[in-house]
């Protein structure tokens, strides 16, 4: 009797895992193979499963929008991962100093990580129209020759983008620093304030160093929100004006829905996967294998 209740007690989290499993199975891992599949194809509305190797691939890489998509994707990544850092950094600092009202100082730098990115954008894109938002704001106030046209500017909009991109997420990275520094022995840390050492260097020589892997884990969240970003360029550039937004996430989608090229689009997508993995898969193995010892 209590080896068939141990059994039952066995049994029970696995049938309630189940189905959740396969779920995750068939439209996760199921749907990124049913992609690399059509990648391998010349689907255009509609999947056609005649294969024709590597021809959306050459056409990816011969393609000088897809190129340009990449490029901006590095001068967004770049800024928006090292500008959240150092922002998120500096804000993690200022509530470590035990100040008061921490909870609210918080919770407000927090907040706009609940945000969805089409309510981020759609706020961003009013704040820099200049007919509506700030340019239009500091004119009414006396400064007729003020100008901040950068959404419109093909030069400047990427770096619209990556402002609205940065006050959404430095909060989320502040909380991991924060974390990162509540867990830090402050034994050496006094031990240094003893032998007359700054504030500055202490954090500089001693505390910062230790939060290695909190930065990361804060790089490889912030690269992934990076790569799939979507709905904050739809919804503040749609990929303009001209090209000069267009990052690899909207490219796939254009090519994909708009032009009726699915294999195209699913060769791009599963390029977009591959430069996720390069950093997911080591993160996974560098975790795995501290919990293993």
């Amino acid at each position: 009797m209590k080896s068939k209740l141990k059994t039952l007690e066995d049994l029970i989290p696995r049938l309630i895992v189940t189905p959740t499993f396969l779920i995750m199975i068939i439209f996760i891992y199921g749907f990124i193979f049913w992609n690399l599949l059509l990648s391998f194809t010349n689907s255009k509305i509609l999947p056609i499963y005649t294969f024709v190797g590597f021809k959306q691939y050459i056409s990816l890489f011969n393609n000088t929008k897809w190129w340009l998509a990449m490029q901006n994707l590095l001068v967004f990544s770049s800024l928006f991962i090292g500008l959240c850092l150092l922002f998120g950094l500096l804000l993690a600092i200022f509530i470590d100093q035990k100040i008061r009202f921490e909870s609210v100082f918080r919770t407000i730098y927090l907040y706009p990580m609940a945000l969805s990115f089409i309510a981020t954008g759609t706020v961003w894109q009013w704040m820099l129209n200049p007919g509506l938002g700030l340019e239009k704001l500091v004119i009414n106030l006396g400064f007729e020759n003020f100008t901040f046209d950068w959404i419109v500017d093909s030069q400047m909009a990427i770096y619209t983008i990556i402002i609205a991109a940065i006050w959404q997420s430095t909060g989320f990275v502040m909380v991991l620093i924060l974390a990162g520094l509540r867990g830090i022995n402050y034994e050496v840390v006094n031990a240094a304030k003893i032998d007359g050492a700054t504030m500055p260097r202490i954090y500089w020589k001693i505390i910062i160093p230790q939060l290695g892997p909190v930065f990361f884990s804060a790089v490889i969240i912030l690269l992934h929100l990076a790569i799939k970003t979507f709905d904050l360029v739809i919804v503040m550039t749609k990929g303009g004006p001209g090209y000069s937004t267009i990052l690899p996430s909207i490219f796939m989608y254009d090519y994909s829905f708009s032009r009726n090229k699915l294999a195209f689009g699913a060769s791009s997508a599963m390029i977009m996967l591959f430069f996720v993995m390069i950093f997911v898969v080591p993160y996974l193995y560098r975790e795995l294998k501290a919990r293993n010892g």
